[in-house]
């Protein structure tokens, strides 16, 4: 629900500046297919966003860290993880809105295999400029 939520709000602040940009306004077909003379919409995935996460439960020792760097590298995510001395692992994500979002559901519902998720949480997404890392490793 989120993500139509955040795809609506995009379309309509594209809308709004593209009518003041271009005065004439669009019709209903050019919205639905998002070409507007040749310039295609902005869209909230090209945009980067960051957070850090803390994943609760039983996460070390089952091969956790190992997982969720697969996982972001299947996602293109960037960033780093770690175990914690309080039997926790956390991190931080770097990547488009969309791939960010299946990386935190990720982490809050499935992990490894062996794992055993409590809780996940996860500061704000703060949009970035661009990548501070240029993968996603596991620290130690």
């Amino acid at each position: 629900m989120a993500h139509r939520c955040n795809s609506i709000l995009v379309v309509r602040a594209f809308v709004l500046f593209s009518l003041l940009r271009y005065p004439g306004g669009y019709s209903c077909q050019d919205l639905r297919t998002s070409n507007f003379g040749g310039i295609m919409a902005a869209s909230k995935s090209a945009q980067l966003f960051a957070c850090n996460f803390e994943v609760f439960g039983r996460v070390q020792g089952v091969f956790f860290r190992k997982f969720t760097a697969q996982t972001a590298n299947t996602l293109g995510i960037k960033g780093w993880c770690m175990n914690t001395k309080d039997g926790t692992v956390k991190g931080q994500l770097e990547g488009p809105l969309p791939q960010l979002n299946e990386m935190k559901h990720w982490l809050q519902t499935k992990g490894s295999p062996q794992s055993s998720i409590t809780k996940a949480e996860f500061s704000p997404a703060k949009e970035i400029d661009a990548y501070t890392f240029s993968s996603f490793e596991i620290r130690r």
